[in-house]
């Protein structure tokens, strides 16, 4: 049996096959332009290999999760788009939908780093930040899904005067601490910056984000992940931070890598597709 992965970026799809084990066992990237042309392209790729017994689709959002459809999305064309009935339809088979940050929070905690956890959350720190969380297994719904990135955390002006990026709320989290944010702040991107005020003042920010999870959600673990969250160094900055700014609390949540790496999302889509069988 094989079930069908998409992580669904903004910039480009990762297609999947997975065994019943969570090993990929064909993949294939397909470049995210339009609706018209990305989603075909990526219901071609399971036409052309063995059929799926279902589709687990993880994608950038926000989605509405009762109807498959992107909402209000700042990627050009991408709102109203409708990620899941085109697989249902073209495969015929279940489709399983949820965020890419929850895709990726459902693969770390079934394979990788959260593997024996009952809860964990999982933020991904690179052009944005976004925050799954999973329970018992199931990523976490409320009215919709979990929008932490966007959650408020302490800004000292005096520190830094940058007033955020994030076009509905300037300083939250993701308007402070997305890549897009360093890049806009220091001049260049992350992955040209020192060591230094740069990181350590990243890692304040995280670590304000995961003292936030800690004491509202009560994670045994908080998985950062992403381009900017994998930085080397940066981990042990956050940790160290978090200590601080718990003040001898027992908030001690883990704070990990992601055991799977750059696969943790298509590998959530895969058991997003399981778990869609198990419910037909």
């Amino acid at each position: 049996m094989r079930y069908g992965a998409v992580e669904a970026g903004g910039t480009k799809w990762v297609c999947a096959l997975a065994d019943t084990d969570g090993n990929i066992v064909a993949t294939e990237v397909v470049p995210t332009t339009t609706p018209d042309e990305t989603i075909p392209a990526a219901v071609d790729f399971f036409r052309r290999h063995p059929a799926p017994a279902a589709v687990g689709v993880a994608t950038f959002g926000p989605v509405d999760l009762s109807t498959g459809h992107i909402t209000a999305t700042p990627k050009p064309g991408w709102s109203g788009a409708d990620v899941v009935t085109p697989f249902r339809e073209g495969l015929g088979v279940p489709v399983g939908l949820d965020t890419d940050v929850n895709g990726a929070a459902i693969g770390e905690w079934r394979y990788g780093a959260g593997r024996g956890l009952h809860t964990l959350a999982y933020m991904t720190v690179g052009t944005g930040i976004g925050v799954g969380v999973v329970v018992d297994g199931r990523p976490l719904h409320g009215r919709t899904h979990p929008e932490a990135g966007h959650m408020l955390v302490p800004h000292d002006t005096k520190r830094d005067p940058f007033p955020g990026v994030c076009p509905f709320h300037g300083d939250c989290l993701e308007g402070l601490a997305s890549g897009t944010s360093m890049r806009q702040r220091w001049g260049r991107p992350g992955q040209e910056l020192g060591d230094g005020e740069p990181w350590e003042l990243e890692a304040d920010y995280l670590a304000k984000a995961v003292h936030n999870l800690a004491s509202t959600l009560s994670p045994q673990a908080v998985i950062i992940g992403g381009g900017v969250g994998g930085r080397p160094g940066l981990l042990d900055l956050v940790r160290a931070r978090a200590a601080e700014l718990a003040g001898g609390y027992p908030l001690d949540t883990l704070i990990a890598a992601p055991g799977l790496g750059n696969l943790s999302g298509v590998t959530g889509a895969a058991e997003l597709a399981r778990q869609a069988l198990n419910a037909t």
